[in-house]
């Protein structure tokens, strides 16, 4: 009985012994992780993610990389600028393992070395720019830290993605003067826009009064227009009428009748002229046969013809 209960547990202990070695000797890394192996003190490889094996006497894990992306906090941290303002700035990095080996061997805490390293770049950055340009050019300050330090971290086998500044804290003072600026600028820009506003509505005002002027000098322009239009037919009806008037007189004149009639009328004149010619006192010599109606037709003309003389020379 002995015999078996001791090869029983001699058994027992060696099926231990082989599950340890085995346990010890496989490795299953998950994804996006590395184990950096160590071989008596000394770095052999790096197990990536998937079943790997190792020695179990004289290999080990060394240490244990995560291969995601870190965000890593950046404590608060006074700073001052060009214009010599005080700040408290903080802010967050992301940062990615690219090399365990590095990581492991290049240095102690590769984490803590980067934010180190961060809080000093942002000093730097923040010390070559003035207050107001803190605020403006955040992008740009953030990019610029981001590229000093992966320019330094290189050998750390550690990348910054990106970086950013969480909060910028002026001194209460300057806050309050920033406030006012603020204020004072709101204030500006509400009286300018103001004062476009009266500008534009006297502009609109005096369009307008332009506008009716033309308007009204257009609607005068035309009245004449069609007045002197008017005028101008009414002149040219009366010409037309006395034209017919008087083409119609010729041609009666022209006839036998017509003809009486133009001495009779001259006659009348003539007697009308001896009367105006006997008020004024003038003498005028007449032949003897007066009675003839050639003759007093030619009195008649000879009268009308010195009463023109007459007249002329008043």
């Amino acid at each position: 009985m002995e015999i078996i209960s001791f090869g029983l547990v001699s058994s027992l202990a060696v099926a231990i012994i082989l599950v340890v070695i085995l346990a010890k000797a496989v490795k299953f890394v998950p994804q996006n992780r590395a184990f950096v192996v160590e071989r008596f003190g000394k770095y052999t490889r790096t197990l990536e993610a998937g079943l790997n094996f190792l020695n179990p006497f004289f290999d080990r894990v060394a240490y244990n990389r995560t291969l995601k992306e870190q965000a890593v906090d950046v404590p608060s941290q006074g700073a001052i600028t060009r214009d010599n303002i005080s700040l408290i700035v903080d802010g967050v990095l992301y940062l990615k393992v690219l090399d365990p080996y590095k990581a492991s061997y290049g240095v102690d805490d590769y984490v803590y070395a980067v934010t180190q390293l961060a809080q000093t770049t942002m000093r730097s950055e923040i010390g070559k720019i003035e207050l107001d340009k803190t605020f403006e050019e955040r992008e740009a300050l953030n990019n610029n830290i981001v590229s000093q330090i992966n320019e330094a971290a290189g050998p750390w086998g550690v990348m910054v993605l990106r970086y950013e500044i969480k909060d910028i804290e002026p001194p209460r003072t300057v806050l309050d003067a920033m406030e006012r600026q603020m204020k004072a600028e709101r204030e500006k820009r509400a009286a300018i826009l103001e004062s476009e506003g009266d500008r534009q509505s006297s502009i609109n005002v005096a369009e307008g009064e332009k506008q009716a002027r033309v308007l009204k000098a257009e609607a005068e322009k035309a009245e004449q227009i069609l007045k002197a239009e008017g005028e101008a037919n009414a002149i040219i009806a009366v010409a037309e009428a006395k034209a017919e008037a008087l083409n119609k007189v010729g041609a009666a004149a022209n006839t036998e009748d017509g003809q009486k009639a133009v001495q009779l009328d001259l006659a009348e004149q003539a007697i009308s002229a001896k009367q105006a010619i006997a008020r004024d006192s003038s003498v005028v010599l007449l032949s003897d046969s007066q009675t003839n109606a050639s003759n007093v037709v030619a009195e008649a003309m000879t009268i009308v013809n010195r009463l023109n003389d007459v007249n002329q020379k008043g």
